[in-house]
């Protein structure tokens, strides 16, 4: 299962980490010769059958299903089927042996921390032949924080479909109940963490929480929007600026850790690991029993359809030196075994052109990519939960991308793991830190 994973990984740099604002290397600027192929977007020959792969809950299928179905109206020469897997560990298991097999799906989404371990095999098309010929868009209509967060090598491989980023979902009705003030758009740490407090109840005096504060993962992408907050890094750079080790032994960053591993370990505002694995978080927010819960806007669609209470989205709290978030983004990627490329690429830009991405965007699933559609009615819908989506677009410019590796989800595994294991009291913050550094080192030097 490790060789598995370590095929799967990496991603791209597009973020300064010290000022907490997305950088990334520029897209090669169109050529003013033709392409040396035809121009994907106008070729007549687009037509046939292709496979599109995708993950998610059933809500989000939904959203991929109806850009689909529009697609299919407007180009009938061309049938897609959607491949649907639940889990993004099912997910990856099959496109691993599919690309084994030589038999991937044409189009397949990848999350842009994943999809650099494709390149480096090779299992990937790259794309800029048909962007650059491509009259529907322009790499400068996205915004680059996602946009550039797929290019790998000088080339770009996938097109972004979201600018997704982490903050808090809250429960509005437990807000009130216990009389606590919804979260401010400059909200602390410190606010945070009282917050969390007061949403923490035993409502039937049993000795047992009934309802806890806050939700979460507890993952390297779950922890690194803090560390940054305080000044940290999650990675060390090179004098080149490459990512050399995990940066997780600074005053800064230790911090930070600790203040997340607290919520557990002495706070107790989070479910037990027994709590956690016999119900999500995200479940018992469904259920109506976590005031608060981290994660970026994929759960939109799942919430619209299952909530009964009263919800809503708020920014991360601001750390003490800078206001961070963390980059959420996921891109319609060519695989190169794809034997009809001329129809991938046409569901590639209807998908991700002003059309596609208003489509999409008013199921919920996407913060969309491009600049247009993120400011139009069709992502900020009034009548739409959750009220405050624009929070994604106040936040584009504080969202950081963790650093390009093939081998970074190994990094994200060991990491994870030696942070879950201070987060539910097992060994001290130091003690895993100390082993996730080391266990992890190999992986900066690999290149596939």
């Amino acid at each position: 299962m490790k060789t598995l994973h370590r095929f799967l990984v990496g991603l791209v740099v597009v973020a300064l980490f010290a000022t907490a604002c997305g950088t990334a290397t520029p897209v090669a600027a169109p050529t003013t010769t033709a392409p040396t192929v035809a121009a994907p977007t106008s070729a007549p020959e687009a037509s046939g059958n292709i496979s599109f792969m995708v993950f998610g809950d059933p809500a989000e299928l939904k959203a991929y299903q109806t850009v689909v179905t529009a697609f299919e109206q407007k180009y009938p020469q061309i049938k897609v089927e959607v491949i649907h897997l639940p889990s993004q560990g099912d997910y990856s298991n099959r496109l691993a042996a599919d690309l084994a097999a030589g038999t991937p799906a044409d189009i397949v989404l990848l999350n842009y921390r994943r999809y650099a371990g494709f390149v480096s095999k090779k299992a990937l098309a790259p794309l800029d032949s048909y962007i650059n010929a491509s009259t529907l868009l322009k790499p400068s209509d996205f915004y680059p924080q996602s946009f550039n967060a797929f290019s790998f090598q000088k080339s770009v491989y996938c097109l972004p479909q979201n600018i997704s980023s982490l903050e808090v979902y809250y429960n509005k009705a437990l807000f009130d109940a216990a009389g606590v003030a919804y979260p401010a758009a400059d909200w602390t740490w410190d606010d945070f963490l009282n917050t969390a407090k007061a949403l923490t109840k035993d409502t039937n005096s049993d000795g047992q929480t009934d309802e806890y504060g806050l939700g979460t993962e507890v993952t390297l992408i779950r922890v690194a929007p803090f560390i940054w907050q305080n000044g940290g890094d999650v990675v060390n750079r090179s004098p080149e600026g490459n990512p050399s080790q995990l940066a997780w032994d600074t005053p800064e960053t230790k911090t930070a850790i600790q203040w997340f591993v607290d919520w557990q370990v002495k706070h107790h505002i989070v479910p037990t690991q027994e709590e956690e694995k016999s119900e999500s978080s995200q479940n018992r927010f469904l259920n109506g029993r976590l005031g608060m819960y981290l994660d970026s806007r994929r759960v939109v669609p799942t919430f619209r359809e299952s909530i009964k209470f009263d919800w809503d989205v708020a920014p991360l709290p601001r750390g003490t030196v800078a206001k961070a978030t963390i980059l959420h983004s996921d891109g319609y990627c060519m695989t190169s075994a794809s034997k009809n490329k001329e129809a991938a690429w046409k569901l590639m830009e209807f998908a991700n052109s002003p059309e596609g991405q208003t489509i999409i965007a008013g199921t919920g699933r996407t913060v969309p990519s491009l600049k247009a559609v993120a400011s139009s009615p069709a992502y900020l819908d009034p009548k739409a939960k959750p009220a405050n989506s624009k929070v994604w677009i106040d936040m584009a410019d504080y969202v950081v991308s963790v650093p390009v590796l093939p081998a970074w989800a190994d990094v994200e595994e060991i990491a994870g793991a030696e942070l879950q294991q201070a987060y539910y009291g097992q060994k001290s913050v130091d003690d895993a830190v100390k082993t996730a550094i080391e266990q992890t080192r190999k992986y900066f030097t690999e290149t596939e």
